[in-house]
């Protein structure tokens, strides 16, 4: 029964995974649909990011009094009624409408589901828990670029939607499973709710969140303009560049995997660091302007960011408590995607006005960041 309750997790973060990629993936198609600019599929991305704020925020409170189970799946369930409404969008305006119900639904799955892995698994698990949403998101780009081959995209979120269905559907028939570990839960369910001012006195949090947020701006604006960078700046096809956007998630979901072997071994930390020296390397190699070799760097830059958000997240309640854990995480979610929402954006701004080549240096400097202020928690933690 622990090992299938543990199977259905994974299933859950394959579930958050699948949409992830889709739209970076089709906006070359969509935009040109649409009669809108490059840069307006930030609009899009700050309306989910936006709702996953709100439920990553209102997360401590709503598994305390709800219970991970329920939680999650509703929160897919959601997910899943988003899509179907991605699928039937005519204008621009009506991909804003269903980002709302979708960021929603995602922010809460991952702040709930984030807390309980880290509670109750060893960090090799957590590694491979995250390896479980890059195959959602390896998945979805092929979906669309099947899509834009042979149909048209909204077909591509209609069969993402329908396998969300299919997932949500195991996930109502599996909640007797989380009984197993009812007592843990009802312990989560009781404690203190901390709140953000709470979470913010305790030494080392307010580094750990401009960290976090740092790194997730990286990951989030390679995940969306993967696709773009090589249409504009290596001449792919609007349907090679579909494809071409799940080589970051591709190296990810293999680092992730790689990760689960050693991760307890070296430790979160340890993890972090090198996974952020791997993606400055990567970083390096998309500068050059030879098609190999970018493909190539957008797969290291994936290898490397594989364990950071994973052992971030698995460090948590080691560094400031399991009593503190949910309200902290359901925060670090919130400043994820706050990175997520505001930083893609501004790229898009960027490569709107000035150049979509300037993607190698966006990526580096909050690479850097994000180990800067990594480490500046690590020394208050132990201080």
């Amino acid at each position: 029964m622990y090992l299938l309750l543990l199977a259905i997790i994974y299933l859950a973060f394959i579930s958050l995974g699948l949409p992830d990629s889709l739209l970076g993936s089709a906006w070359p198609t969509i935009r040109v649909d649409f009669d809108v600019p490059i840069s307006y599929m930030g609009i899009v991305t700050m309306i989910i990011s936006g709702g996953t704020i709100i439920s990553g925020l209102m997360s401590e409170r709503l598994t305390k009094k709800f219970g991970t189970r329920v939680v999650t799946t509703f929160s897919v369930i959601l997910e899943a009624i988003a899509l179907f409404g991605f699928s039937t969008s005519t204008e621009f305006y009506h991909l804003c409408l269903w980002g709302i119900p979708y960021g929603l639904g995602a922010g809460a799955i991952d702040a709930a589901l984030n807390n309980y892995v880290a509670l109750h698994y060893d960090s090799k698990h957590m590694s491979w828990l995250h390896c479980f949403w890059g195959v959602g998101t390896i998945i979805s780009p092929y979906i669309m670029s099947y899509a834009l081959t042979h149909t048209v995209w909204p077909d591509g979120y209609r069969t993402v939607s329908y396998i969300q269905f299919g997932i949500a559907v195991v996930l109502v028939l599996a909640l007797p499973l989380w009984k197993i570990n009812k007592s843990a839960e009802v312990q989560v369910e009781n404690s203190t709710v901390l709140g953000i001012k709470g979470a913010l006195k305790i030494k080392g949090v307010p580094s750990l969140l401009t960290g976090f947020f740092a790194y997730c701006a990286a990951e989030a604006t390679a995940m969306f303009w993967t696709s773009s960078f090589f249409e504009g700046t290596r001449g792919a096809t609007k349907d090679e560049a579909a494809a071409l956007g799940s080589l970051f998630f591709i190296g990810m979901t293999v680092s992730r995997f790689l990760a689960g072997f050693i991760t307890d071994r070296l430790g979160d930390n340890k993890m972090i660091y090198l996974g952020t020296y791997i993606a400055l390397a990567g970083v390096l190699c998309i500068i050059a302007p030879i098609k190999t070799l970018t493909i190539v760097g957008f797969i290291i830059i994936g290898l490397g960011c594989g364990p950071i958000y994973p052992c971030i997240v698995h460090s948590t309640p080691g560094n400031f408590g399991a009593e503190n854990s949910q309200g902290i995480i359901g925060i670090q979610m919130a400043s994820a995607y706050v990175g997520s929402t505001f930083m893609p954006p501004i790229f898009g701004l960027i490569a709107n006005h000035i150049s979509i080549k300037l993607m190698p240096v966006y990526l580096a400097a909050f690479l850097v960041l994000s180990v800067i202020m990594i480490k500046k928690t690590e020394k208050a933690c132990r201080g």
